[in-house]
């Protein structure tokens, strides 16, 4: 029997959703995987909903890892790589983004104030700022609940004649870019409203 702890069970949990994906993950499949009985689980999670909560936090892990943003950094450049990590981690677990969506951030509070702080202290509007860290991330779990799903579903149907194939990883870049380049239009619109005195000493626009 594998010797049992909060950090084990949501370590073989994982290993499960991999294995089996979302829809085969249960309390019973975990428990036996486990060598214990069902009802053992509940000393650790009470709810079977407690338990994806939990994985969804830890399957976080390597975004979470990502160095934090430091002052004098391009918002541009660091933007579009926190949502491309973002993406990768997603990826990394069969049903990620699944497991993922729905997800409260409550351990990664702290990160994204400090995330939030750094954009605004760029030059980004706090409003814009918080509207495009939303939009990056819903934007990015759709993507990959797409891409997740067709390569669940195996071979895919072929397109329409004159409709052009294109790639997830295009795709996604495209819609990223998308973003920033809106995003940068309100920096550029403060920066032109604001003495050029009370500017920030580095210049963060889009390159």
């Amino acid at each position: 029997m594998t010797k049992m702890n909060r950090e084990t069970v949501i370590t073989e949990a994982l290993d499960l959703l991999d294995e089996v994906g979302l829809d085969g993950v249960s309390t019973r499949r975990l428990a036996k995987r486990l060598g214990v009985e069902q009802p053992s689980l509940y000393w650790y999670f009470r709810t079977k909903r407690d338990l994806l909560t939990a994985m969804a936090q830890a399957a976080m892990a390597p975004h979470v890892a990502e160095p934090l943003p430091e002052p004098g950094e391009d918002w541009h450049i660091w933007f579009l790589e926190n949502t491309r990590s973002f993406r990768r981690t997603l990826l990394a677990r069969r049903d990620g983004a699944r497991l993922h969506a729905g997800s409260r951030p409550t351990a990664d509070l702290d990160r994204i104030r400090r995330k939030m702080d750094f954009l605004v202290a760029s030059g980004v509007p706090e409003r814009p700022a918080q509207m495009a860290m939303l939009a990056a991330g819903r934007f990015t779990v759709g993507c990959v609940l797409e891409e997740q799903a067709e390569t669940g579903a195996g071979d895919t149907a072929e397109l329409p004649p004159g409709v052009p194939e294109i790639d997830h990883e295009s795709a996604f870049e495209a819609g990223l870019a998308l973003i920033t380049g809106g995003l940068a239009r309100h920096v550029d619109a403060r920066r032109a409203s604001t003495p050029r005195s009370a500017r920030p000493g580095s210049s963060h626009q889009v390159r």
